[in-house]
């Protein structure tokens, strides 16, 4: 035998070993997105004219990044939830407003993220428009952040009213200089909405919805908005008044997980 045959022998028997092993070796599988359960629908689908102004797919929040989990800008919710904004939606275009929405399901997965920013003490880039008054190190201890949120289970939305015809608020600049969440609304960063007295998701106490420092047009924005969700089957959490839950929740026992895209309620 030539030694150009015995070469190619050692060749051909090294390939067949190797096709043998990867024949042999388990085929790692993709685990595959968890769906949304029938329940959920995307709040489009039953009421197109609520405003929707998702803030955790984008930079302008507390954190400064987008948040883990919200892949589209896109709020979804159960059924009965965005069946009940509908109802309240439908009295409040009749009076000259809308509702306009910040946050509803959010998945486990955005809730974990809040956590381990809240943990990295050393991270404050947005401490100066959403928290100028309270200390990181507090963040659990008054509240502000826990590792459950209700808005994982599907019924709670955050929210506010915005007088038509509505006018464009304009993007978020990183970067940008940061006014306190409670500075006169004509100060802090523009939105759309009606002056509820601070900005949404801000970390401080004037947030209470019955704060007594809140008066005049403000309380009244606040109690317009409570009283109209309330009596669409809404309940205020008292330390925000941005943040409802629709009563009876479908799924008073379950956090979920999985992403806010418009894939996780096709065909619902």
């Amino acid at each position: 035998m030539t030694v150009m045959g015995s070469v190619f022998r050692v060749l051909a028997a090294t390939a067949a070993t190797l096709l043998a092993v990867t024949a042999a070796a388990p085929v790692a599988q993709a685990k595959p997105e968890p769906k949304a359960p029938s329940g959920f629908v995307a709040l489009r689908s039953v009421d197109p004219t609520i405003i929707q102004e998702m803030r955790y797919p984008t930079g302008h929040d507390f954190m400064g990044v987008p948040v883990d989990g919200y892949r589209q800008s896109l709020c979804i919710l159960t059924r009965p939830a965005a069946e009940a904004l509908h109802r309240a939606q439908v009295r409040l275009l009749a009076q000259g407003y809308s509702l306009k929405v910040y946050d509803c399901y959010r998945p486990q997965r955005a809730v974990d993220h809040f956590v381990r920013w809240a943990k990295d003490l050393g991270d404050d880039t947005m401490k100066g428009e959403f928290y100028p008054q309270v200390d990181k190190t507090r963040l659990f201890a008054d509240g502000y952040i826990a590792e459950k949120s209700g808005h994982s289970r599907g019924s709670t939305v955050d929210l506010t009213l915005v007088r038509l015809p509505a006018l464009p608020t304009r993007p978020y600049r990183p970067g940008e200089k940061l006014v306190p969440c409670y500075a006169p609304q004509a100060e802090r960063f523009p939105d759309n909405s009606v002056d509820m007295g601070t900005g949404f998701d801000c970390f401080d106490t004037l947030s209470h919805t019955d704060d007594p420092r809140i008066q005049g047009v403000q309380r009244a924005n606040r109690q317009f908005l409570k009283q109209t969700l309330t009596d669409a089957g809404f309940v205020n959490l008292a330390e925000e008044w941005w943040h409802y839950t629709f009563k009876p929740e479908l799924f008073p026992d379950t956090y979920f997980d999985f992403p806010v895209a418009r894939r996780s309620v096709a065909g619902h």
